[in-house]
């Protein structure tokens, strides 16, 4: 694994891009390390390799962002257990890294809605903005774990959030009514119900949510 992680690196000196690296710590992604190679193609890096646990968990222990971001491309999901979830998504060092970990791996488990309902109901607030994410990740990925989430609890927890000082909880929380309204007319409307309060609020903030997911919704 010690040759492969050579190899791995080698590449991504090869590859990196200082003014990329330096505009991303500019606009606040702080990484210890980071080559500043853009994800298409880290993807084609990845490819290189077979999907490996070992190698996976070898990536993520790393400090560069592309190591990290290669280490949920490369861990194959039937072997990545529910206790690495939880550890997983408690490392995860920038917002950027919660998405890769959502998109190229998280939403690909059997048991993700499980992961959703533990954790948008955590006191940990970058859990339950994990939580809210995944929501929105399985929507779009067609995951079979949609059908079995609880549609209200994730509803109700996600219209909690709205109002959150948290700049990505406010998002992670908004898309996730927005993605969970596009599976059925029937939960849009349930969304909208319980968000109705909004519409009839003096804050002009309040209005332009409402409105943004009523037009999301007017379409299905």
């Amino acid at each position: 694994m010690d040759e492969i992680l050579k190899s791995i690196r080698v590449d991504l000196r090869r590859s990196m891009n200082g003014d990329v690296s330096k505009n991303m710590r500019d606009k606040g992604l702080d990484y210890k390390i980071n080559f500043g190679i853009d994800v298409i193609r880290l993807r084609t890096l990845a490819k290189r390799h077979q999907p490996n646990a070992e190698l996976a968990e070898l990536l993520w222990k790393q400090q560069p962002r592309e190591l990290k971001i290669m280490a949920t491309l490369l861990y194959p999901p039937s072997e990545f257990s529910i206790e690495n979830a939880h550890k997983w998504i408690r490392e995860i060092p920038t917002h950027e890294i919660r998405e890769h970990l959502c998109m190229n791996l998280l939403q690909n488990l059997d048991y993700a809605d499980n992961l959703v309902a533990n954790w948008i109901l955590s006191e940990d607030e970058e859990l339950r903005i994990s939580g809210f994410w995944l929501v929105s990740r399985l929507v779009i990925s067609k995951s079979a774990c949609v059908d079995r989430l609880d549609y209200s609890l994730v509803i109700d927890s996600a219209i909690k959030e709205l109002h959150s000082e948290e700049y990505f909880m406010r998002i992670a929380s908004k898309n996730a009514l927005k993605f969970l309204g596009r599976v059925s007319q029937d939960i849009a409307n349930e969304i909208l119900g319980k968000i109705k309060y909004l519409s009839e609020s003096e804050v002009e903030a309040d209005n332009e949510i409402y409105d943004s997911l009523h037009f999301e919704f007017e379409s299905l």
